[in-house]
């Protein structure tokens, strides 16, 4: 039985970890690289580092925060944003990051995943998106809308319909962000990723709104999520990864265990 993945994230503005609400009131927390070490020794199956303003502020992925993380931990870490052309993407693996992150460039520019995937491989190329509830269910069947610019902008696309795209395209993973629960921790969105999870057979990570293991479980038991993203919650220390392991195995949930 494949073991589920928790994965903590690191949302980085000017060289510093942050955390905010639904993408709002970001506080400073501290350095990437030595809470990537933090973690890596801690026993998390993979990092996932996202430098949250860069595509906004139209420059590249900060390439020199990537090598540090890099010869720093010993697993696998997936790196978003600044990232628009196949070039950003080359760039960032050689970097040493063993996967690519796209989400707002990807629904602008669709190819961008089909040519990451040719030119890389599908493990390489992961969708990001930030999924909001929508009354409007004309528009989007599923009643979850995808938004991008950090929820600044709405497209009028169906969640599951572009994630099914995605996967079309050749994205090897997808990774929903509820805008609706981000920050909260008051739980996964259990709904939008659910509905993804029985929608694609590519792995499906949850994020946005852990805030204890037993949210971990539910998003693995009742969403089917291949891997769950933890942010504030380790960050202030308040749970460790040892312990959000040690509650999953013993209900039963099959973790990797390094102690």
């Amino acid at each position: 039985m494949l073991t589920k993945r928790i994965i903590p994230c690191l949302d980085i503005i000017k060289r510093r970890v942050t955390k905010g609400v639904r993408f709002l009131n970001n506080i400073d927390l501290g350095d990437p690289v030595e809470m990537a070490v933090r973690y890596s020794e801690g026993g998390c199956d993979e990092l996932v580092v996202y430098d949250i303003t860069a595509s906004a502020e139209g420059r590249p992925i900060d390439i020199g925060m990537v090598r540090e993380v890099a010869r720093a931990v010993r697993i696998p870490f997936a790196v978003g944003g600044g990232i628009s052309t196949l070039g950003d993407m080359s760039r960032v693996l050689l970097a040493g990051a063993e996967k690519i992150s796209v989400n707002s460039l990807a629904v602008k520019n669709p190819e961008i995943i089909s040519g990451g995937a040719k030119a890389f491989g599908s493990q390489c190329i992961v969708l990001g998106m930030d999924p909001a509830a929508t009354p409007d269910t004309a528009r989007c069947p599923s009643g979850y809308e995808v938004t991008t610019r950090g929820f600044r902008e709405r497209t009028g696309l169906d969640a599951v319909a572009w994630a099914k795209r995605a996967e079309e395209l050749g994205a090897g993973e997808i990774v929903v962000n509820s805008v609706d629960a981000d920050g909260t921790r008051a739980g996964f969105e259990l709904t939008i990723t659910r509905l993804i999870a029985e929608a694609v057979s590519v792995p499906v990570v949850a994020s946005g709104g852990a805030g204890c293991a037993a949210h971990l479980r539910d998003a693995f038991n009742l969403a089917h999520a291949d891997a769950a993203i933890v942010a504030g919650i380790l960050h202030t220390g308040e749970i460790t990864l040892r312990q959000i392991k040690d509650e999953l195995h013993a209900e039963g949930i099959p973790v990797r265990m390094t102690w």
